[in-house]
C-alpha cells in the first residue's frame, strides 16, 4: 500500500518526473508491474508463513529476521524512487533487498526447503529490478 501511495499514477509531478527519465530499452510496460507484484507477494507471504510454522530453532529465528528485513527494504523502495525521486538511494535499497532476500532463502532452506524454493521467482525479479534501477541511474546521472 505504501508503494501505491507514491507510484507514478498518484501525482502528476511524479508522472512527469518518471516520464522524463531515460529508461533502458528493456524497461517493461508500466502495466506489467502490478500483475507481477500481485503474483510475487503471495509467494513471499507463503514462504514467511511456512518458515514461521517450522519448529523453533536458531535457523528459524535467523530466517524470520531476514524475512522481516527484506519486507522492510521492499517497502522502502517505492518511497525512495517515486516519492523522493532518488534513483541512487533506491538502487542501494534494492541491492540490500536482493542480498537480504538471498540470505533469507539460504537460511530458510535449512528450515523448510519449500519456503526457500518459493522465493526463486522473487529473487529473479529482484535481480532484474536491480539491473533496471542501475540502468536508470546510469542513464540519468
Amino acid at each position: 500500500m505504501l508503494g501505491a501511495l507514491v507510484s507514478p499514477g498518484r501525482s502528476s509531478a511524479t508522472q512527469r518526473w518518471f516520464k522524463r527519465l531515460r529508461k533502458p530499452p528493456f524497461q517493461p510496460p508500466d502495466k506489467l508491474f502490478g500483475p507481477v507484484w500481485s503474483l510475487l507477494y503471495p509467494s513471499i507471504a507463503w514462504s514467511g508463513y511456512r518458515t514461521f510454522r517450522a519448529p523453533p530453532s536458531q535457523e528459524r529465528t535467523r530466517a524470520l529476521t531476514l524475512w522481516s528485513a527484506q519486507l522492510g527494504l521492499n517497502a522502502a523502495w517505492s518511497p525512495l524512487f517515486f516519492g523522493l525521486h532518488k534513483p541512487k538511494a533506491s538502487l542501494a535499497d534494492s541491492a540490500l533487498l536482493l542480498a537480504t532476500t538471498l540470505g533469507y532463502a539460504q537460511q530458510a532452506r535449512r528450515v523448510d526447503k519449500a519456503a526457500a524454493l518459493s522465493m526463486l521467482p522473487y529473487l529473479g525479479w529482484l535481480t532484474f529490478a536491480n539491473l533496471l534501477n542501475a540502468e536508470i541511474v546510469r542513464r540519468n546521472s
